[in-house]
């Protein structure tokens, strides 16, 4: 199973290779074995990465993370949310971009179509995660790139909106 999670606004992939004896993860391209799991409350807690113990203390944070005390720093996780972040990062922008390799599943508008911030243009799948890539503004749809079964890789430009001064 791999998943990503947002740890002080860098995205980091993580694998789980095995949960049984023990937990074993890969991160970055290093693998770890996790012992003496926390049972996720808040407060002082410890655990046991490759043999070493590690004392922490976790609080709920913001955007359904945590917030992780570690060797005197503050840490913050959370869920990485690929839609929320292409939302996010487009916000203004005439072109809307893959958030991660993947496949076009279905395409809702064509060029020449009017769109909404926030309407869905195309939806795809990645990792059998299918999510809707939606218009970063209001405006007309130039160009779809794309069309049903494509693939495509993470940044690939799969519509465009016209230009806001073209659209007078």
């Amino acid at each position: 199973m791999t998943f990503k999670i947002m740890i002080d606004g860098q995205v980091h992939g993580v694998a789980i290779l095995a949960r049984r004896p023990h937990l074993v993860v890969e991160i970055g391209g290093h693998r770890y074995r996790v012992e003496d799991l926390c049972d996720g409350r808040s407060g002082p807690q410890s655990l046991r990465i490759d043999g070493q113990p590690v004392a922490f203390t976790r609080a709920p944070g913001a955007a359904g993370g945590v917030d992780v005390r570690l060797d005197g720093r503050t840490y913050e996780a959370r869920p990485f949310d690929p839609a929320a972040e292409a939302a996010a990062s487009g916000a203004g922008s005439d072109r809307v971009r893959a958030p991660m390799p993947g496949a076009v599943v279905v395409v809702h508008k064509q060029a020449g179509d009017a769109v909404r911030r926030g309407e869905a243009i195309i939806t795809i799948e990645s990792m059998k995660l299918q999510m809707a890539l939606a218009a970063p503004r209001d405006g007309l749809l130039a160009e779809v790139a794309v069309r049903e079964g494509d693939v495509f890789d993470k940044d690939a430009v799969l519509a465009r909106l016209q230009p806001a001064a073209e659209e007078r």
